[in-house]
Formats: C-alpha cells, structure tokens, sequence
C-alpha cells in the first residue's frame, strides 16, 4: 500500500448495523480501534444516537443501560466505555450526539435568527449540523470511527444516514469508508446458515444511498467460502470484505477474531494507509490470562438494576479487570436490594467473598443495600461502595456505630431529621474554576456534579495503598454529598475520611480501619478501568476478596 500523500487530514470509518439492535457495533467500532492502534495509528469515535433525549442522563438505566461520564462531564452512551477500554482515546462531549442535541441546536439557531428567516429542514439544515459534528474530528487524528446508533431502516435515524452519505461526496472515497454489521443466523433445525437477513439488509442501506465497502456478518458459527461468495455477489462487495464475527465467550477476543479475518488489512488498503504490522500481543497475552486464571472469587453486587446488567457495563468490566491484575476469575453474583428487605443477608450474600453496592438513583431497595453493608462491616467481608454505595455506607455507620438512629439521606427521605448525607447547594466546580449553586428546583441535570475531579488521599489508608500517590483524578455523577455538619461525629465513632476535595469542603473516599478492606468512593472508578490497566481500588478490591475466601 502506498504511503498516502496528505497525513494531516483524518480518514473517517462509518459503521451501521442492519437485522436488528445489540449486534455489537460498539464493540465492532472499539475493537477496530485497536486494530488501528496496535499498527500505530491514532484513533477517536463518535457515537449518533438517533433517540429525541438530549443525552442519556435522564433515562431509565432499564431503558438504555448504563450512562457513562466523561472527563468533561458529559453524560454519554455505554458505547463510550468501549471506545476508552479498548484504546488509547479520551471520550468527551464532541464524542456523542443524539438527535436531541442536534435538534436542540438547530432550532436555538433558528431563534435566533441565524437561518435569516429561511425555511428551515431536514435537509439540509439537520444534516449539515449533523456533519458538522462529524467534521470537528478532522485533523485531530490519524482515524475517526464513527458509530450510527439504531438499526438500518429505523426512521429516527434517517437524518444521520444521509448526513454520513453526504459525507462521502465531501470527503471522497479515501477519507471516507462505510461498513456495516450485520446478522447472518443459525436455524438450528435446519442446520443451516441463512444469509437473506444481510441481503435485506444491505438493500435497505443502498436504497439509502450507501453501498458498504466491508461486511462484517454476525454469527454463531464461521462462515464458509461458498457462503462468503454468496453473501459478496448479492450485496455487490468483494469476497475478502465479507468479515465474519463469530460468536466468542469473552468481548476481549474479539479484536484478535477481526484481525484473523483480515478486516485491519482491508480497512488500510481501502483507506489507502501504509502501515507497518500490527503488534497484537498485547492482547493475545490478555486474552491467555483470562483463560488461565489461578484463582477464583465471588462478587456479590447488590443493586436495584440486577435484571438488566448492561446498567453496570463498566462496573462489571472493572471488577473483571481487577480479576485479571490477581490472575483470577470474577464470578459475579447479582442480587437484587429489594430482596434483602426481606431475607436474611446470610442467606444471599453468606457464599460471597466481596460485597459491591454500586451506584444509582431513588430510594427503592435502599435498606437492602444498607442491610448488605452492616453485614459486610460485621462479618467482615471486603466492602466496596460506589456513590451511592459509598452515601448507603456513611448511613449505616451513622445509624448503627455513630449512635445517630434516625441518620439518612435527604435523596430519600427528604423529612430525616439527621441528612447525614444532603443536597450541597454551593461547591467549587475545579474544572472551571468557579463556584457552583444548586438547589431542589434546578433543572434535574443542573443539580448534579460530573465528570473529573481532583481528591487529596491520607497516609496510610486503604485508598493511598492502592493509588501510591497523593493526589487523584476521578469522574463523579450523583448530586448528594456527605453533611460536614456530622463529620466531626463520624470522624470521633471511627469513620476513617481517605480522600477530600483539595479544600477539605467534599469527601471523597470514607473507610473502617479496622477491617480487612472496607472503602466506599463518591466517585467512579469504573469509568476509568481498563482491561490492560485495571484500576487499582477494583485491583485491591479483587485482592482483599482472594484473602478473604474461605
């Protein structure tokens, strides 16, 4: 492949999906980045939403999963956390739109008069703000993959596909390349493989205007040749850009299985790309650890979203990742907070040898929580609360060490008359350098603190022996925080403060001493773990759990 002659500009990769939703096109984008990484490239994404929600910060977790925070405080889709665990990129809020958004910013344009009283469309208003977005990208890296949400034929997502389509012509063909994933099923009574479904499929992207330039067909089993030929002359592309996307038991393998079926090669001919070879051992050495684990513990996560676990995408992937920094398995056992309302905590947690109370919104299963913390902390099983888990914790030590009965949350009981944990209705923003003012009737984004923040650890705990430094980074999403009025209190009944704000105003990380690992964080530490670079709380975590089996 020739060297290209311009290296400043960015070459853009457009992937769809078509059958239906959940095919793994988020997965499919993340691991494509680290195909291009891994030949030393450099690589961003972007995910387009079609959804009418300006972010998915208001939504349901049951309707959309897991909301996941950038640096920069966006609330953005689960796909992100692909996109960062599997590369070298940073996700911020250039790096997700959703049809909100884009609305939002065409019609506060037309308010304010900036169309001079044109009529305002779909095309080409919506679409040129679309590619706007898209553009911003260019020149910041070698690669921009781009992911459109939803499914081929979905007419909320119209606006978006015309956009990438328009893109093509504005680009030109070496800066611009279109794949689409697809379903090619099983039908396991007739033994066979069927590839009408891509057909359709590929019909209704090129009625949109697109022909795609790679194929990447998932299934439960490898294709053949004979169906790769077939599948490549009824959807008019070549025979070794049909990828097949096998099926695997572990999301890790997947970079290794497209980059077995060539599909890195073919990107970088089609993109006319020279590179050197790819260096995908890193990944090959991952995947052999996850396989040959030497241990085995179980996690109990006791959380209100237990029948939907893509609520807790990057917490399940963290606490695998701290499985791999001690070489074991993670067994995770999801139980849900309203059944510990009503049964006996040993009964459901007594074959568990670390508790997680992750994060979440809303009073329901509350006391559940609580009752699986004050097990924990009595029989001293490694603890590990996040956000709210980290609130739920400072409760329970309230109500049953700190002797402060009635102690609760203002979130979820607005009349406690002791809000060890309340609404802080001023706080400095450091991000922006400025004072931040909030109270019960700002707007329901308005009210919550995101994205990084720095926290000042103590000597000597469970927190400053995990990160070996004094100062850290980490992302936040919740608007409650911990009463400084009960500190002192707390503080004398043996509550150990970890972590604070740089003026000692927030706490950030609490902790019992006396224990064998008891910790729970404000913050997200989820956010920021990767599967070659596990955070070091969920590496402990996974640590003190190992010394704890028993």
């Amino acid at each position: 492949m020739k060297k290209p002659n311009n290296t400043k500009r960015t070459k853009f990769i457009f992937i769809t999906g078509g059958v239906l939703s959940s095919l793994g096109k988020g997965l499919a984008a993340a691991s494509i980045g680290a195909l291009m990484e891994s030949r030393g490239l450099t690589v961003t994404f972007q995910k387009l939403d079609p959804y009418i929600n300006v972010d998915p910060g208001t939504m349901n977790p049951f309707q959309h999963g897991e909301v996941y925070v950038t640096d920069d405080g966006a609330e953005t889709d689960l796909d992100m956390g692909h996109y960062e665990r599997y590369t070298n990129a940073v996700m911020a809020q250039k790096n997700n739109y959703t049809s909100g958004r884009i609305y939002y910013s065409v019609i506060t344009k037309e308010r304010k008069g900036e169309y001079l009283g044109g009529t305002v469309q779909v095309i080409p208003h919506i679409t040129d703000e679309i590619k706007a977005a898209v553009l911003q990208l260019d020149g910041s890296v070698d690669i921009a993959i781009i992911e459109i949400g939803g499914t081929i034929g979905d007419i909320e997502g119209l606006p978006f596909v015309e956009a990438i389509r328009q893109l093509r012509s504005d680009l030109g063909r070496e800066y611009s390349l279109f794949i689409h994933l697809t379903l090619v099923p099983y039908i396991k009574t007739a033994g066979e493989v069927k590839t009408k479904p891509t057909q359709h499929s590929v019909k209704e992207l090129r009625a949109d205007g697109i022909q795609p330039d790679i194929l990447v067909c998932r299934t439960e089993v490898p294709l053949s040749d004979d169906l790769k030929s077939k599948i490549a002359l009824f959807c008019n592309v070549p025979k070794d850009a049909v990828i097949t996307a096998v099926d695997v038991d572990n999301i890790y393998k997947v970079p290794l299985h497209l980059h077995a079926e060539g599909l890195d090669s073919k990107i970088l001919e089609l993109l006319n790309v020279w590179t050197g070879q790819p260096n995908i051992t890193p990944w090959e050495k991952l995947v052999k650890n996850l396989q040959n684990p030497k241990h085995e513990v179980k996690i109990a996560i006791t959380g209100k979203y237990v029948d939907l676990t893509e609520s807790y995408k990057s917490l399940h992937e963290a606490l695998v990742h701290g499985g791999i920094a001690n070489h074991a398995k993670v067994s995770l056992k999801y139980i849900s907070a309203e059944d510990l309302e009503s049964r006996d905590p040993s009964e459901l947690l007594g074959d568990c040898d670390g508790i997680l109370v992750p994060g979440g919104f809303g009073k329901r299963g509350a006391e559940g929580k609580i009752r699986a913390i004050t097990y924990a902390r009595e029989e001293k099983i490694p603890f590990f609360g996040i956000c709210l888990g980290m609130q739920l914790a400072v409760v329970e030590y309230s109500r049953y060490v700190a002797n402060i009965p009635e102690a609760h949350s203002s979130e979820l009981n607005l009349t406690t008359p002791e809000p060890v944990i309340y609404l802080c209705k001023e706080w400095y923003d450091y991000r922006n350098e400025k004072i931040q003012v909030r109270d019960e009737s700002s707007e329901m984004g308005g009210t919550l603190r995101l994205g990084a923040y720095p926290c000042v650890l103590k000597e000597g705990t469970f927190a400053m022996k995990a990160y070996s430094q004094d100062e850290i980074s980490e992302r936040h999403r919740h608007r409650y925080e911990f009463n400084n009025d009960y500190r002192q209190q707390l503080e004398d009944a043996g509550l150990l403060i970890s972590g604070t704000s740089p003026d000692n105003n927030l706490v950030e990380i609490v902790e019992i001493a006396d224990h064998p690992w008891f910790l729970g964080c404000q913050f997200h530490p989820e956010f920021k773990s990767k599967p070659m670079n596990p955070h070091p709380l969920f590496r402990d975590f996974i640590k003190a759990a190992l010394n704890n089996k028993k």
